[in-house]
């Protein structure tokens, strides 16, 4: 895992740019703390910042070709993060076809792979990756990500050609780059979306999942590589089953190769569980132990009280699976007084750029994986099993199944995460926030494949899981990324296996829930690997604090932000409708997504005020 980031311009002489290109590529610093490189010629400058997780002692980038181009340059130069996870099967074969390695690391990999299959490569490729090639014959920048969109990659064209990076700080840390938002980018910001592609900041694009970038002089294209197709399943359910831990059984071992140290994170829920037991089991085959990570704050389980989204505390579950397979494990536990420091909640907003948060589910999650960063480097999580299982309430709920909107926004509306309630209504209808939303949805279904002979009901499913899996997945792939690679942490996915994830997306949904229980599928596959009440386990989300001082010392930042003049938010936010959320916080009776509503308010005025955001087509603003 790295981080990357890079300028083309086809009008000047990049030779002469090394203290902007040293500027871009040390914004990236927490991403790559073990080395850092650049590569500049006339029109194009790399640089790499590298976390060392394979081939420790190698693998420096960015990475050239022995093979020489025009001006005796290299034939290629890449910088790349990430890992492919099918390196070694590459390697092998492209040794059979002639090519010389002088490295153990899959970045050489990517990058002959390239020199002997051209774009096609990235068919090839099983992984998480953003990369960046430079072709001295072509003259041309091939920037590419991963099918699901684990790693981020960001560009921003320019007049003359674009800046790249893993993360917006990179980019804007050129002068070419503006922070700039308008009402599109607020829209995104307020509505809790992540749209392929978009990015609030004005001007700057995110390479979508599955897709890759082409520039080249006066032209910047892009290209789908991969896509979820719809294909009749054949299978019968045992074969189905089967099917699925044969998956997990090879895609486990695998995203478990690095030199470093590897932990697993252990909530005690059935995604985590099944992962961290696939994992001891691996590790039990080589008599190497395994080390397992958990968060909860101080009193939480003495003091729990259940409510529809966390029927059940994690630490008496976590503690039961490490038991159970022989982990060494590590809670984490966290107080009041972490979640609020004004350092902590500064280095999230800086390890995100952008305006999304999940409340003090970031901060936690920031939290852990620093206190993990001080035993592993590369750590395995259970995010996508959810999306691809089809464990959310969405998935089943009448309500949210009729939303003519995506369901998680329908759902939230309903317990109180409505962006437009904290908003006066001039300016929420100046930014037809309504008819934005409507429009998004539009796009995301008319992108769901059709399966010839599917119910209505099916479709449906397909519809939700699709949604899902595009739409709400990346939110959370980008909270991974963001809060561990800001401590320098490679959170490695193992259900998020493209292999896996087409497999299970055109199974029936009967057959996902044969049991009665979501994501009996997985259930059932992870049947001999759990202790029986986890298996049985209701899902409960990842945990929040449960305490009515967090939710009042919260509440000053969205007064505060209201009464400030100075702040940016302040002309558009509704006095009353704060007042009275102040009045239910004072009162203890804010609801969980009441708090993911006040939190996201205030980061946004965060954002806008720390990245000195320029507001542009505003009604409202000058």
């Amino acid at each position: 895992m790295c981080g990357i980031t890079g300028w083309v311009d086809y009008t000047r002489d990049l030779t002469t740019a090394s203290p902007v290109v040293d500027a871009m590529t040390d914004t990236l610093a927490a991403r790559g703390p073990d080395a850092r490189g650049t590569w500049l010629d006339t029109h194009v400058a790399l640089g790499h910042r590298r976390l060392a997780v394979i081939d420790l002692e190698h693998g420096t980038q960015p990475m050239r070709t022995p093979e020489r181009g025009p001006r005796d340059l290299p034939r290629a130069v890449i910088s790349y993060g990430g890992e492919i996870y099918n390196f070694r099967e590459l390697r092998s074969e492209l040794v059979l076809r002639g090519h010389r390695f002088t490295t153990r690391s899959d970045t050489e990999v990517a990058l002959r792979a390239y020199l002997e299959w051209g774009e096609d490569f990235v068919h090839r490729l099983n992984g998480m990756y953003s990369l960046a090639i430079w072709d001295t014959a072509r003259d041309e920048l091939l920037l590419v990500r991963d099918r699901l969109g684990v790693k981020p990659l960001y560009y921003y064209p320019t007049p003359d050609g674009v800046l790249f990076g893993s993360e917006p700080k990179a980019i804007l840390a050129n002068p070419l780059a503006r922070a700039e938002a308008g009402p599109e980018e607020l829209c995104d910001a307020l509505l809790f979306l992540r749209t392929p592609g978009r990015v609030p900041f004005r001007g700057m694009r995110e390479v979508k999942p599955g897709h890759l970038v082409r520039v080249g002089r006066g032209r910047i294209t892009e290209e789908r590589y991969w896509a979820l197709e719809a294909r009749p399943h054949t299978d019968d359910l045992p074969t189905t089953v089967a099917t699925v831990r044969e998956l997990l059984d090879d895609i486990v071992p695998r995203q478990m190769v690095a030199d470093v140290p590897l932990v697993s994170l252990l909530s005690g829920g059935l995604d985590s569980s099944t992962i961290t037991a696939l994992a001891a089991r691996a590790r039990a085959t080589t008599g190497d132990g395994l080390a397992t990570f958990s968060v909860d704050f101080t009193g939480h389980t003495e003091n729990f009280q259940a409510d529809a989204i966390r029927p059940t505390p994690d630490g008496p579950y976590a503690r039961a699976v490490a038991e159970h397979v022989g982990s060494d494990h590590h809670p984490i536990v966290l107080d009041r007084a972490r979640l609020l420091d004004p350092a902590v909640r500064r280095s999230v907003l800086g390890a995100w750029d952008l305006p999304f948060n999940f409340a003090d589910l970031d901060v936690s999650l920031h939290l852990l994986f620093a206190a993990v960063r001080e035993h592993a480097t590369v750590a395995l999580s259970g995010e996508g099993a959810d999306e691809v299982f089809g464990g959310y309430l969405w998935f089943s709920d009448p309500v949210a199944r009729r939303a003519e909107t995506f369901p998680w926004l329908k759902l939230g509306a309903h317990r109180g995460l409505d962006p437009r309630s904290l908003f006066h209504p001039w300016f929420v209808d100046g930014l037809d926030l309504g008819e934005y939303e409507a429009d998004l949805y539009r796009t995301a279904l008319a992108e769901v494949p059709r399966l010839e002979g599917e119910s209505a009901e099916d479709r449906r499913t397909r519809e939700l899981s699709h949604l899902t899996l595009t739409r709400w997945l990346p939110i959370l792939l980008d909270k991974k990324d963001r809060m561990g690679m800001s401590v320098g942490l490679e959170g490695r996915v193992p259900f998020c296996d493209h292999r896996l994830v087409e497999y299970v997306y055109n199974v029936p949904w009967a057959m996902k829930t044969f049991s009665g229980e979501e994501k009996s599928l997985l259930r059932a596959a992870a049947a001999d690997l759990l202790p029986e009440p986890v298996l049985r386990r209701k899902k409960a989300a990842y945990p929040s604090i449960q305490d009515p001082a967090y939710d009042r010392a919260l509440i000053t930042g969205l007064t505060t932000a209201a009464g400030d003049d100075s702040a940016p938010l302040s002309p558009f936010l509704a006095g009353e409708a704060v007042r009275r959320l102040t009045a239910k916080t004072f009162g203890g009776s804010l609801s969980e997504f009441e708090r993911i509503l006040v939190e996201s308010t205030v980061r946004l005025d965060d954002w806008l005020r720390t990245y000195q955001v320029g507001l542009t087509g505003v009604k409202g603003t000058n």
